[in-house]
C-alpha cells in the first residue's frame, strides 16, 4: 500500500500536481522560501502522512494537504465571496416574480455559486457565497455555531439594562428560548436606538423577532460579520473574492 509519500511523488506526472512549497505559497502561508521552512520543519502532512522533503509534488484536487493539523484548502476551481446585500435584493439566485437576486449582482462569472445562508428582503449586509460544496455544508451547519454580527437600528430608546438581560436571560420565542452572546448600545435618542448584536443563531429573521417581541421593531438590519470574516468598507451591491488566508481562516472556524 503506497504511503502518502509516496501517492505524492506518484503525482509528479498528473498535469494537476504542483510543488508542496508553491502550493503553500498560494494559499497563504508566506513566501516560498517559508513554505520550504515549514515543510523541512516537520510541519505539514499529506493525506495523514508527514512529508518533509522538498521538491514533493501534489494535486490539490485529490489530495489533502495539512499545516500545523489546519486543513490546507486550495482548489482552483473553488472560489468564495464576500457579498453586501443591499435592501430589496433577495437572497436567491433566481426568482419567478423577477425581483432582483443575488445573480444580478455577481452574474455568471462564477460556475455553480452559491450563498451560504440568507438574510430576510429588507435587511443588508454581508452574506458569502461559494461554489465548495464542503466549506458550504460546514457554514451553514447548525453544529458549528458560525457567530454573526449585526448593525440593529430599533424603533424607541432601549436601556443597557434589557440589552444585558438579552444576553444573561434572553427571550421566549414561539420556537424557543434564545439569547444573544452579545449587545451593546452604539447610539439613541428619544425616537431610535442603535445596538451591535453578536449571536449564533441562523434562525429566519432571528433578530428582528427577538427584538420585536419585547416591543422595539427593528428599522435597520446590517449584518457586518460572519465568523471571521468582515464586511469591512465593502459598498452595497458589490462583491469581493476572499483570499486564501480568509478561507482558511473561515474553514478552521467550521472545523475543516
Amino acid at each position: 500500500m503506497p504511503n502518502a509519500y509516496s501517492r505524492a511523488r506518484s503525482a509528479h506526472d498528473d498535469s494537476n500536481a504542483i510543488r508542496l512549497q508553491k502550493l503553500l505559497a498560494q494559499a497563504g502561508f508566506g513566501s516560498r522560501r517559508k513554505c520550504e521552512d515549514m515543510i523541512t520543519e516537520g510541519r505539514v502532512e499529506v493525506d495523514g502522512e508527514l512529508v518533509t522533503e522538498l521538491g514533493t509534488r501534489v494535486d490539490p484536487h485529490k489530495q489533502q494537504v495539512r499545516v500545523d493539523s489546519s486543513r490546507v484548502r486550495v482548489n482552483p476551481n473553488h472560489v468564495t465571496l464576500a457579498l453586501n446585500k443591499p435592501r430589496k435584493v433577495l437572497s436567491a439566485m433566481d426568482d419567478p416574480k423577477g425581483r432582483y437576486t443575488l445573480r444580478d449582482i455577481v452574474g455568471d462569472k462564477y460556475e455553480r455559486i452559491f450563498h451560504m445562508g440568507r438574510l430576510d428582503y429588507d435587511s443588508e449586509g454581508l452574506i458569502l457565497m461559494t461554489n465548495d460544496g464542503e466549506l458550504s455544508q460546514h457554514v451553514m451547519h447548525p453544529k458549528y455555531e458560525v457567530e454573526k454580527t449585526y448593525i440593529a437600528t430599533l424603533e424607541g430608546r432601549i436601556s443597557g439594562t434589557v440589552c444585558r438581560r438579552l444576553v444573561t436571560t434572553g427571550v421566549q420565542l414561539d420556537d424557543g428560548w434564545i439569547k444573544l452572546d452579545h449587545c451593546a448600545i452604539i447610539d439613541s435618542s428619544r425616537d431610535f436606538t442603535m445596538v451591535k448584536v453578536v449571536l449564533h443563531s441562523g434562525k429566519n429573521r432571528i433578530v428582528r423577532r427577538i427584538f420585536g417581541s419585547i416591543g422595539f421593531p427593528v428599522k435597520r438590519l446590517v449584518r457586518t460579520q460572519i465568523g471571521p470574516i468582515k464586511l469591512g468598507e465593502l459598498k452595497p451591491g458589490s462583491y469581493r473574492v476572499l483570499s486564501q488566508a480568509e478561507v482558511r481562516s473561515l474553514s478552521k472556524e467550521v472545523g475543516l
